[in-house]
């Protein structure tokens, strides 16, 4: 189960059609989600809207990554790396491609817990839930501690082909 997450996660992109085909693979399974299967495998629009990731089967547990990037360089020109991570070692990794989720169990139902959750933007990590909606859309709940000290956000699902996050600038993506 651990190996199937590592190779997932430590998957490379064998150019540009790799990539398209990966996220095209999964988007399929996005819209079958939508289309009444209780499974969240597939793409997703973060509730910002200025990134997606791709959620996929990590021996019997789920895990995702982030596929796509609304503004994949910094003003320099470089890509964006996770500079706000607490540990030291990981700062150089980049945000294309980073491990987000991990660990989530079906929990029954439309719901998956016993997870985490890694945002990028304070480089905290934390325990989360995630429920499948019954508009097609994904609820997920990031909290320290216990479920009522946390924070809710709505994912949609991604409805156009995306471009490599690695690529210059990519338009936003259409959902829903």
């Amino acid at each position: 189960m651990i190996e199937h997450c590592r190779q997932f996660f430590g998957v490379r992109r064998q150019g540009r059609a790799a990539g398209a085909s990966l996220v095209g693979a999964l988007m399929s399974a996005g819209l079958a989600f939508g289309q009444g299967t209780a499974t969240p495998v597939g793409v997703w629009l973060v509730a910002s809207g200025d990134a997606a990731v791709a959620i996929t089967e990590c021996g019997g547990e789920l895990c995702g990554k982030i596929v796509w990037l609304k503004e994949p360089l910094t003003s320099e020109g470089k890509p964006k790396r996770d500079v706000h991570n607490t540990d030291f070692a990981q700062r150089e990794r980049p945000i294309c491609g980073l491990p987000l989720l991990y660990g989530f169990k079906p929990e029954g139902g439309r719901r998956w817990s016993g997870g985490y959750i890694y945002n990028p933007r304070n480089g905290k990590t934390y325990h989360a839930t995630i429920t499948a909606g019954a508009d097609g859309t994904l609820k997920l709940r990031g909290y320290v501690g216990l479920p009522i000290f946390g924070e809710s956000q709505t994912w949609t699902p991604v409805r156009t082909n995306l471009p490599d996050c690695s690529a210059v600038h990519s338009p936003t993506p259409e959902s829903r």
